[in-house]
């Protein structure tokens, strides 16, 4: 039965409750149904056009409307639409887990599904201190991420997250897991204003490890470039010391991919960008390119081994949905499309264009700094332009929820307006963009934040 788009949104107001959504807003205001998708563009159910400039949520890494996905699940769902991988195997996933293997860089050989990302970095967290405990080091039991990192909303997952506003109103969560300074460093105390980054930001890895005790620690975790902030670019050598400062205590690398793997970076997985081997990745997202929900973890042969043995633990981590096979399906054929298509080579060559657009953005005088690789870029804003102080909360709440958020969707981009930390609009377009949506993405961000900026300063 065909709803009305008025009725759809009366239902919304009375059902529906979006994720990280401000319900009285969606009272007052309704909601932006999206109806379809083709290619880079989402339609809503009044037939207009945007450019998705966030790729759904950093997830349709090859766009929208792909008929080959479709087909794969329709195939997978008449031949087993569901079976668990608790002690059977399917199809699908074993061909996956073969195949992702082969993908990933180093001795990554062995795959643990997951419905989702955040569940794969507690699977992460989980098989590290199983690991440490089968090899006789069970005090190794903490984890270390960074400051405004994002790994996920699940009470284990949340404890690693590191986004106070978050976190707030669930302390006290895991006292086990622990922060360390993240890599803005636009917003850095220690080399911000230096020619060149001192690596400080390393540094503070093995400072907190001495403090916390090296056999307490089990695992460090964080993304290739980190999304909460604005697209954290690590500077360089910054890989080559933590994974450096991993092996001196003997601690697990996790590199969380959930975001970063499967072009958007240019490569399948982030780590690659950065030459660093991590003994663990989680991913999702672009996995599947969001066609079908799906996460997991690669794993390196060294973690494996004591499970291996006849008297070796079982891991105690198990999801009804992980590794669907419907899921496992479509995410095989997506691979198939990034290789054949050469999606990572489209988003590196179209990076010196990006990299364009984005300095063109940092001459306005909203914006304070520009940041981000390959098709995963932020523009920070700042309320002067001389000294880059940052808004207020209730200026960073009016310039992006009142001024910029509606004229964007007004212009029929899609893209993200985040002030989880300093006040950000975030790009992650879909990996098939090309100079055509970058340039719209020009003139639109420019026509924005101009008028966004007269509007600030008649205020």
């Amino acid at each position: 039965m065909d709803i009305a788009s008025n009725d759809l949104n009366e239902l919304a107001k009375r059902h529906l409750w979006g994720h990280f959504t401000r319900l009285s807003t969606v009272q007052r205001e309704g909601l932006c149904v999206i109806d379809r998708g083709q290619g880079a563009y989402v339609f809503d159910t009044n037939g207009k056009r945007y450019l998705d400039g966030l790729s759904g949520l950093f997830t349709v890494n090859i766009g929208h409307g792909r008929q080959e996905l479709a087909e794969a699940a329709r195939a997978q769902a008449e031949k087993l639409a569901y079976f668990p991988l608790w002690s059977f195997g399917t199809e699908p996933a074993i061909r996956l887990a073969s195949r992702l293997a082969d993908m990933a860089p180093g001795d990554l050989n062995r795959v643990f599904f997951t419905p989702s990302g955040g569940e794969a970095v507690e699977t992460a967290w989980k098989l590290a201190i199983q690991y440490f405990a089968a090899i006789g080091q069970p005090t190794r039991r903490k984890v270390i991420s960074r400051d405004y990192s994002y790994h996920g909303t699940s009470m284990g997952a949340l404890s690693i997250t590191g986004i106070p506003a978050l976190r707030e109103p669930f302390e006290p969560l895991f006292s086990t897991a622990v922060k360390i300074r993240n890599t803005n460093r636009f917003r850095c105390t220690s080399c911000a204003d230096a020619p060149a980054c001192t690596l400080d930001c390393a540094n503070d890895l093995e400072r907190r490890i001495l403090a916390e005790g090296p056999e307490t620690v089990a695992m460090v975790i964080m993304e290739p470039i980190q999304n909460t902030g604005g697209a954290l670019v690590p500077p360089e050598g910054y890989w080559k010391k933590v994974r450096d400062t991993c092996d001196k205590y003997g601690i697990l690398l996790v590199s969380d991919e959930v975001i970063c793997a499967f072009g958007r970076l240019g490569y399948m997985f982030g780590a690659e960008r950065f030459n660093y081997q991590p003994d663990m990745i989680t991913f999702a997202k672009g996995v599947t390119s969001g066609y079908s929900p799906l996460g997991g973890v690669l794993i390196s042969d060294r973690i494996s081994a004591p499970f291996l043995q006849d008297t070796g633990p079982v891991l105690l981590q198990g999801q009804t949905f992980g590794g669907h096979p419907v899921s496992c399906a479509v995410a095989l054929a997506n691979l198939d499309i990034l290789e054949r298509e050469d999606i990572c080579g489209n988003v590196l060559r179209h990076e010196p264009l990006f990299d364009d657009v984005m300095a063109s953005l940092a001459k306005l005088p909203l914006v304070g700094d520009v940041r981000g690789c390959g098709y995963f870029r932020v523009a920070e804003l700042v309320r002067d332009p001389d000294t880059n102080e940052t808004f207020s909360a209730e200026e960073s709440e009016w310039i992006l929820r009142t001024v910029v958020s509606p004229m964007l969707y007004d212009a029929g981009l899609i893209c993200r307006a985040d002030d989880r930390a300093d006040p950000v609009v975030v790009l992650s377009p879909t990996l098939i963009c090309g100079e055509q949506e970058l340039e719209f993405i020009r003139t639109t961000l420019t026509s924005v934040f101009t008028e966004a900026w007269k509007q600030f300063q008649s205020r």
